[in-house]
């Protein structure tokens, strides 16, 4: 068996072996990480061999650490990335170069459409009509979108939104709200079989599936990292955030949003949870916090996803696709009747 680890941040751990009468035979741990001593990777193959196929990641650990010299020094990976790679070795995850990837960026659409979308392009790879493939959004009118288990008098003020003219949206996946005014940010969908995130835990599979998006941001000048659960930060404060929903076919949606310009003050007018996260940490002003693509790089938005795209092909491949019109037309029907229902939006009162 053969499984890949490309540790966010971090270095490639690649391993192979042979199961034999259901354990682990022949280990060999290899990558371009740093180890030291030497022999500490004999150590660790030794470990490793005689353990249960069926053996959970903390058994995995376990056995590393206690492979391990008291001295051994691990730079770029760690016994925990180890778990990883030879549980997806186990499971037969597969690497993302694996796949043909579609890349959409369709036109302006309703934000109700577009997390309508987001359902029907998961389910539509669930049921292998498409490939895998990431969409990016694009959208001219002003919205909060708040996640599915989110109490809406919690997170919106009504009377806000109505002022300022900003529908509110509730999409599939959970999280926190997005406020979203057209242009302001950067948001991209991804639509995968859940086999390439394979014996990662949930926390290691958002960090994993951003990872191409940090490699980005760098490459622009911004400092970004992952801050666990589902946050892409950098020094300068918040860049925005990620959520998943996984369906029982096998489909896994992630997508993010990253912030390019925001206008603080109306977010907040909108936003009573902003409010109270202001006020829990101690800040007087979102714009304190939350840290724009458009004031870390001076780049136009058009120009950041352009980059983003070419990232994401550089390093997973992918071709340029389109979101097919029984696709388009469903998400418009769902939009109506399931995302524009005050059943769908107070689901959580």
């Amino acid at each position: 068996m053969h499984g890949e680890y490309k540790v966010p941040g971090g270095k490639l751990v690649v391993i192979d072996f042979d199961v034999v009468d259901g354990a682990l035979a022949n280990v060999r741990l290899a990558g371009d990480f740093f180890l030291e001593p030497d022999d500490a990777l004999d150590a660790v193959n030794a470990g490793l061999e005689g353990l249960p196929q069926q053996a959970s990641a903390e058994e995995v650990v376990r056995r590393v650490r206690e492979a391990l010299p008291e001295d051994a020094q691990l730079l770029g990976f760690s016994p925990e990335a180890i778990a990883v790679v030879v549980r997806r070795a186990i499971t037969g995850a597969r690497d993302w170069r694996e796949y043909d990837w579609e890349i959409l960026h369709p036109g302006a659409l309703p934000p109700r459409v577009h997390v309508a979308l987001d359902q029907v392009l998961t389910e539509e790879v669930g049921a292998g009509r498409r490939g895998p493939a990431i969409r990016f959004w694009e959208w001219n009118e002003d919205a909060a979108i708040i996640g599915s288990f989110q109490s809406f008098k919690n997170e919106i003020d009504p009377v806000g939104a109505e002022n300022e003219g900003v529908q509110v949206v509730r999409r599939i996946t959970g999280g926190g709200a997005m406020f979203m005014e057209a242009d302001s940010v950067v948001t991209y969908s991804l639509y995968v079989p859940a086999e390439l995130v394979a014996g990662m835990s949930f926390a290691e599979s958002y960090a994993f599936l951003d990872q191409w998006v940090l490699e980005a941001l760098q490459e622009i000048g911004i400092d970004a990292s992952y801050e666990p659960l589902n946050d892409i930060t950098s020094p300068k404060g918040k860049i925005g955030g990620a959520a998943q929903k996984r369906l029982g076919s096998g489909a896994l949606l992630h997508h993010a949003t990253l912030s390019y310009d925001i206008d603080a003050d109306r977010m907040l007018r909108v936003l009573r949870i902003g409010r109270e996260k202001m006020s829990d940490k101690g800040t007087k002003s979102a714009k304190k916090r939350v840290s724009p693509l458009k004031s870390q790089t001076g780049m136009e938005r058009p120009a950041i996803i352009r980059h983003l795209i070419d990232k994401f092909v550089e390093l997973h491949g992918g071709a340029p696709g389109e979101v097919k019109d029984e696709e388009l037309e469903r998400a418009r029907e769902l939009a109506e009747t399931k995302f524009a229902s005050r059943e769908w939006t107070h689901r959580v009162p």
